[in-house]
């Protein structure tokens, strides 16, 4: 992967509270503003610091001038150079910036100079001497630009690097939660196919007629939803289809005991959802509620919007919340749905197990909007 040029950056840029001003041109004609200030005021106190004569406020003025100038002035060749070669970088590039920020520390001294003394630039650079008096100043100045924006731009190569290795862990979580949504997804399906099965297993002996119709229905779910159950996502309206196809299955081979209605607000079927979340419910209503009564029992199944999202309600008037003897693949839906919704939606999805004060259990699921 090629590694993006480090953004331009300015000397007020390494410092935190600066960097809360998204870079502009403006924001960095006013920090250049502020960045030479600050320079002046130091160069203003370091010079009375070293036993300067001059009167604090003229000494001042002087330095302002003289830094604001030089400033701005390197401010527009960095500007310039960053136009000239926008994709250049390294090396040559720092090598060209520390000459041309030397140059016009030169440049600008001799021009704040002559301003002060009411002459022309031209002729205090040519003036005996001036190259020397400004020689050490504008490589002090060169120095400490070139260390500031090297402190800057180390500072932005970490934070390319941190977000690179951010991007990179969560791509790798999103690979894995991929990853697991698919396991827990496969291993739902097998469980409910595993009991269907089962349950015609145990009528073809006693009666093959059910049998043969319960093979018939089973063909007709397994075409209708298997294609829906390989599918990231879903409509709430499908995921109600399949749990109806299911009870309609069931009750050919359990006949009056089970009975089932389903009352779904027109408003929620077109909500988007995951795959295979509404049938382990229904499932489990029937595994754990209706099978182990002797007389059999009702299903409801409700859907509706409520402020946070979804509420899908699987009710049933079975045997309730008993302890229950392990079934083979007993456990395995409600546990897996847990998990999923755990990793489609954090904290902001529930699976609530109610006992229901006439008997039997709601299985409710919330969903975030």
């Amino acid at each position: 992967m090629p590694t993006p040029a480090t953004p331009p950056m300015h000397p007020l840029d390494t410092f935190a509270p600066f960097r809360r001003w998204r870079p502009s041109p403006l924001r960095n004609l006013v920090y250049t503003l502020v960045w030479n200030s600050i320079i002046g005021v130091a160069l203003a106190g370091a010079a009375q610091l070293f036993g300067s004569s001059a009167p604090l406020g003229a000494l001042l003025a002087e330095m302002l001038l003289v830094s604001n100038v030089v400033g701005f002035l390197i401010h527009g060749m960095v500007r310039l150079l960053r136009r000239v070669a926008p994709a250049r970088g390294g090396a040559a590039m720092r090598a060209a910036r520390l000459l041309l920020t030397a140059c016009c520390a030169l440049v600008g001294m001799a021009a704040a100079d002559a301003m002060l003394g009411g002459r022309s630039t031209f002729d205090t650079l040519l003036h005996a001497g001036a190259l020397a008096r400004y020689l050490p100043g504008a490589a002090a100045v060169a120095l400490l630009m070139a260390a500031v924006l090297a402190a800057g731009e180390r500072r932005a190569a970490r934070e390319i690097e941190a977000a690179r290795q951010q991007e990179r862990i969560a791509e790798a979580a999103r690979l894995l939660a991929e990853a697991k949504l698919r396991t827990l997804q496969a291993q739902i399906e097998p469980h409910f196919l595993y009991n269907t099965l089962a349950n015609v297993v145990s009528l073809i002996g006693a009666d093959p007629a059910r049998a043969r119709d319960m093979l018939e229905r089973l063909i007709d779910f397994l075409r209708a939803s298997l294609a829906a159950s390989r599918a990231d996502h879903a409509t709430l309206g499908s995921e109600i289809d399949l749990a109806r196809a299911y009870l309609d299955l069931l009750t050919v081979r359990m006949g009056d005991r089970l009975r089932f209605d389903i009352d779904v607000d027109a408003s929620c079927r077109d909500a988007v959802v995951a795959p295979m979340l509404i049938q382990p419910l229904v499932e489990n209503a029937v595994m754990h509620g209706i099978e182990p009564k002797v007389a059999g029992g009702t299903i409801v199944v409700r859907a509706r919007r409520i402020e946070s999202g979804l509420c899908v309600e699987v009710r049933d008037d079975g045997v309730g919340l008993v302890p229950a003897a392990p079934r083979p693949g007993g456990g395995v839906g409600l546990s897996n749905l847990r998990e999923r919704l755990r990793s489609l939606h954090g904290n902001n999805a529930q699976v609530q197990l109610l006992e229901n004060q006439d008997g039997g259990v709601t299985s409710r699921l919330l969903l975030p909007a």
